[in-house]
């Protein structure tokens, strides 16, 4: 018998690609067949739609399931009269129930799209106070012996003109806290707000406010109201220690450059009032008063021409303003 024949090797090659071929392909079917099998991802609802429906619940009073929707949706909405109207649900919502940080966001949203807009002012004047009051019902609920309830209430008692209630309360603050800062100087601008005050009253808000800076040297403010009173006394060179002294703590202080210039032009310090004075128009180029010291430090240190300048825009300021009310002549008739 003759040999068998054997397949010519290419015919052996080509009969292993193929199958390796086929395997492939069978452990690739399956997932082709699940894929094509595998249905249509459903589209996201429009965020427009969603706006529009919370909005519907909202006014409706079904606030708990209009709230999701609002917030979810009015960052992905263009259109700017529906999105402010989402707004202004949402921050009603959100009161309604008692969530006071969806109210901020609401508002934060508000006055970053619409920061002129009437209505959305209105509301946040309303929202904001309605929280003010909510917080001081907590602090009152949940501490009202601690400090800061004493300092709440000492402040309403101030704005209701009851001067020595609001005093007893911040006395009593000081009896439990006597270095808590803040106090002493409060203390000081209550006896200076009081009408009919005594004729030592500058000398006795003196001594607080010079209390308050032993318990913190970096308040300004009481250095500034210092400076002020030294000021009314024409104790010039006192006014401008704490005048100094208060611009250094804030740099951004115009009332305290103001008042520093003034009080170096009282004691003939031109060329030493005009830096000051330069940062307190920067601050404040609105203010008359600013423009004219600052002209004034500059004609007496010899710089004619920037002075011009600032007395022009005195005088333009000035003359816009009505003029001083005379009194009304009396009918002859």
């Amino acid at each position: 018998m003759g040999r068998a024949l054997r397949p010519a090797p290419f015919l052996m090659y080509s009969r292993r690609i193929l199958g390796l071929f086929a395997l492939l392909y069978a452990a690739l079917l399956p997932v082709n067949i699940r894929a094509q099998a595998k249905p249509p991802a459903t589209p996201a609802p429009d965020a427009s739609q969603s706006l529009q429906k919370g909005l519907s619940l909202a006014k409706s009073g079904h606030c708990a399931e209009a709230l999701p929707l609002l917030k979810k949706s009015s960052a992905r909405v263009e259109d700017k009269s529906l999105k402010r109207d989402a707004g202004l649900a949402g921050v009603r919502c959100a009161l309604f129930t008692d969530q006071p940080e969806a109210v901020t966001e609401f508002l934060r949203s508000l006055n970053r799209d619409f920061p002129r807009d009437p209505e959305v002012l209105y509301v946040s004047v309303h929202a904001y106070s309605d929280l003010s009051t909510r917080a001081a019902q907590e602090l009152a609920r949940f501490a009202p012996n601690s400090y800061p309830a004493l300092e709440l209430n000492a402040e309403s008692l101030e704005l209701q003109g009851k001067w020595d209630d609001a005093a007893k309360e911040y006395q009593q603050i000081l009896r439990q806290n006597p270095d808590l800062p803040g106090i002493h100087f409060r203390m000081g601008r209550l006896l200076l707000s009081k009408p009919n005050p005594p004729a030592d009253v500058g000398a006795q808000a003196r001594k607080e406010f010079e209390q308050e800076l032993k318990i913190d040297p970096s308040n300004a403010e009481a250095e500034f109201i210092l400076g002020e009173l030294a000021r009314q006394d024409q104790q010039w060179d006192e006014a401008v220690k704490h005048f100094s002294r208060a611009t250094q703590l804030d740099a951004g202080f115009g009332d305290a450059l103001l008042g520093l210039g003034a009080s170096l032009i009282a004691t003939k310090k031109f060329a030493e009032a005009v830096p000051p004075l330069e940062a307190a128009v920067k601050l404040q180029p609105t203010n008359p008063v600013a423009h004219y010291n600052l002209a004034t430090a500059y004609s007496r240190s010899g710089k004619k021409a920037e002075a011009d300048k600032e007395f022009a825009i005195h005088r333009q300021m000035t003359q816009k303003e009505p003029p001083a009310q005379e009194k009304p002549q009396e009918n002859p008739n």
